[in-house]
């Protein structure tokens, strides 16, 4: 297993917010792409510590924004706590995203081991939307949403604005996300004539990437994650 190094750094951000984020890097010394990862609505917690870290164990220098940190900085919600967590949700907007998105994209810029124009980004849930978000407004390589929330209806017309291929992940058991939702996301993307991948897990509910939550589905995560491993290296290279 590569070897990783992590910490916590500190970024400004345009709205005048300061906001920490948890940083994994590879050892060595060879240039390597970005990734951008974007929680849940649970927060910065060791769920997507770890999934940043899985990215830095693969060659890339993967950074996790803390998105709650208008509202609650150091937020961490139990998974059996969803009410906890929603109003830190309803606080944040789409500039807002968007600013998170770019500060974390400009420290990834201004990294030494970081190459130019090879930066993607990863979110779940909220972070999924996130996401397609910061896809529509930086040039990412690639860009990938696991069961994002309310894209559709609130966010369809950034569909045109993709800057970079996106790969989409559902689970067909999803109560929170319904077929309409996602086939009107699948049909803007379709409209705008732009290049991603719809995969849906018939068998996998929401949240079904996480292995500390009940919904975690083995099979569809483990597929999952070799299908975006190949995506990106199809569309990302240092």
């Amino acid at each position: 297993m590569a070897s990783i190094s992590t910490e916590m750094v500190t970024l400004n951000v345009a709205d005048g917010t300061s906001m920490n984020a948890y940083v994994a890097v590879p050892e060595g010394t060879a240039k390597a792409p970005g990734m951008l990862v974007f929680q849940e609505i649970f927060g910065l917690n060791a769920n997507i510590r770890d999934i940043a870290e899985r990215f830095a164990r693969l060659g890339y220098v993967a950074i996790a924004p803390e998105l709650f940190h208008r509202t609650a900085p150091g937020f961490v919600g139990p998974y059996s706590d969803l009410q906890s967590c929603i109003p830190h949700m309803q606080a944040m907007t789409p500039d807002g995203n968007i600013a998170d998105a770019r500060a974390s994209f400009d420290w990834l810029q201004k990294h030494p081991r970081v190459a130019p124009n090879a930066t993607a980004s990863i979110g779940f849930c909220m972070g999924g939307r996130a996401s397609f978000l910061a896809n529509s407004a930086l040039p990412l390589s690639a860009a990938i949403s696991f069961y994002g929330t309310a894209i559709a209806p609130g966010f369809l017309s950034r569909a045109s604005q993709q800057n970079a291929p996106v790969l989409f992940f559902w689970g067909g058991l999803d109560a929170r996300i319904t077929r309409e939702q996602t086939r009107a996301v699948v049909d803007a993307m379709t409209e705008a004539k732009k290049t991603f991948v719809n995969v849906e897990f018939s068998d996998a509910d929401h949240g079904f990437f996480c292995d500390a939550r009940a919904n975690y589905k083995e099979t569809a995560a483990k597929q999952a994650w070799e299908l975006l491993v190949k995506f990106l290296a199809t569309f990302v290279r240092a």
